[in-house]
């Protein structure tokens, strides 16, 4: 089930919704969010559900264990296994062929079995962990209740594609939160803003990204044909995660939580640090906080620093897929990031603020491209499009043009939402424009849930990670 489904929209969400808001209790209304969790990933996952009930339980038996061990050495065994229960599952099922076939291959032995990775598993085995990690460094975080860490580890607005939510971020609300009028509507805002993200957006931009890619397999590539189908999939893939994540967070408040955000404008950054700074926030804050910062972050000198970034890249692409593509961005990212602090940091920061910008966002249109090939034989041949290499490429063709004209409207609407453009008006016309605002978002609903039952084509790209 999906956010973005005509089963979720007008048939669970307003269930769960209802439901929550008539329990007067506060267990009540954990009590119904946890069961409509259940639910909703046992509608994609009916036999993985299970195992994700039982690893949340391990967990909070393991960290029960650290809670009450007396000594240090118990407590770090306890924490080790905390940790490696939810990471062994997520080793075995998204890289276990990844990691396993070309050995046993050369070996002569018959290859594993491929497991089917289970829907949003990169995601809440990070938040297990989250959780044995805080338990460990703050007793007072450790949950006594193992209904209530499932509620936190299954809960659907987040489940399966994040944001990545730390445990000590939303403990309190757990055991203490209201659900008010005034979170429902600010809830539903947000979640009209997410869905026409992907609905009016993504989708269209991905519909383009797909006949630009068709067109030019068919009639030979060309430069500008490179640069525009990574162009769209940048737009793409942004409204895609970020309308998910806006609807996690809108879906959040309306139960009364409170998420953190996880996009801030990724596409007007002035440097590859800064962009990830505004990119998936939240996965940043994990790798960062208990990756980086564990292994001695920026701490012991440059030497130190540098394999430290090395590690959580290429870690921060393998968390992406088993696949050779996706560690080669990470480490495209880990070599610019390097030259941006060691080599070149002196020279950027004397560089016009729009020079900048324009060239961070050139190198992140060329990561999106490393990114969006799993075939290394196609991303070779459109790494090369983008600057003219590999035979005479022309500049653009016939067959472009023909996708520019028939798909132009939307795509340039997309582009132009993901920048700031509510920050060129001044506050006092922000306050008058709010009513229109909100009529603005339900049309914006309304018409999205028309489009749903229109198009076929509405996937969440970050599912399958």
């Amino acid at each position: 089930m999906v956010f973005s489904s005509l089963t979720y929209l007008l048939l669970f969400m307003p269930i769960v919704v209802g439901l929550t808001f008539v329990s007067k209790k506060l267990s009540w209304k954990n009590m119904v969010l946890l069961i409509a969790s259940i639910v909703f990933y046992g509608w994609g996952e009916p036999v993985w559900v299970y195992g994700l009930i039982l690893l949340a339980f391990l967990v909070w038996l393991f960290a029960t264990c650290v809670h009450h061990a007396k000594a240090r050495w118990v407590k770090r065994i306890c924490l080790a296994l905390a940790v490696m229960a939810p990471m062994s599952v997520l080793l075995y099922t998204k890289y276990g062929g990844f990691l396993l076939g070309g050995l046993l291959t050369k070996l002569g032995l018959p290859i594993m079995p491929a497991s089917e990775m289970p829907l949003g598993i990169s995601f809440f085995t990070f938040q297990i962990i989250t959780y044995a990690v805080d338990a460990y460094r703050d007793d007072r975080l450790y949950q006594r209740s193992p209904l209530k860490l499932l509620l936190y580890v299954a809960c659907f607005p987040q489940l399966v594609a994040g944001p990545i939510v730390c445990y000590r971020d939303i403990s309190e609300e757990i055991d203490e939160r209201q659900t008010t009028p005034d979170d429902f509507v600010a809830g539903m805002k947000r979640f009209a803003v997410g869905l026409g993200k992907k609905v009016l957006l993504a989708n269209i931009c991905g519909k383009v990204v797909e006949a630009v890619i068709a067109n030019q397999s068919l009639y030979g590539m060309s430069v500008a044909g490179g640069w525009y189908m990574a162009l769209l999939y940048s737009l793409q893939i942004y409204f895609d995660f970020s309308g998910y994540s806006d609807m996690a967070i809108g879906l959040g408040r309306i139960f009364g939580f409170h998420y953190a955000e996880n996009f801030n404008y990724p596409y007007i950054s002035t440097g590859i640090s800064e962009f990830w700074r505004r990119w998936h926030i939240s996965l940043g804050t994990f790798f960062r906080e208990y990756l980086y910062i564990p292994l001695g972050g920026n701490r012991r000198g440059k030497a130190r620093q540098a394999f430290n970034l090395f590690v959580v890249w290429a870690l921060t692409g393998l968390w992406h897929g088993a696949s050779l593509n996706f560690v080669l961005w990470g480490l495209y990212y880990f070599v610019l990031i390097v030259l941006e602090r060691f080599v070149f940091g002196g020279l950027l920061a004397k560089l016009p603020k729009l020079f900048k910008g324009i060239c961070t966002y050139l190198l992140v249109l060329v990561g999106w491209v490393i990114f969006y090939f799993t075939d290394t034989a196609q991303l070779g041949t459109y790494l090369g499009s983008l600057f003219g290499i590999g035979g005479n490429l022309p500049l653009y063709t016939q067959e472009l043009l023909m996708v520019v004209r028939q798909y132009s409207f939307l795509p340039l609407i997309a582009l132009i939402a993901a920048f700031p453009v509510k920050k060129l008006f001044s506050e006092p016309l922000q306050q008058r424009l709010k009513p229109l605002a909100t009529l603005w978002l339900t049309l914006v609903f309304i018409l999205s849930v028309m489009m749903i039952i229109g198009q076929s084509y509405n996937p969440f790209i970050y599912f399958r990670f």
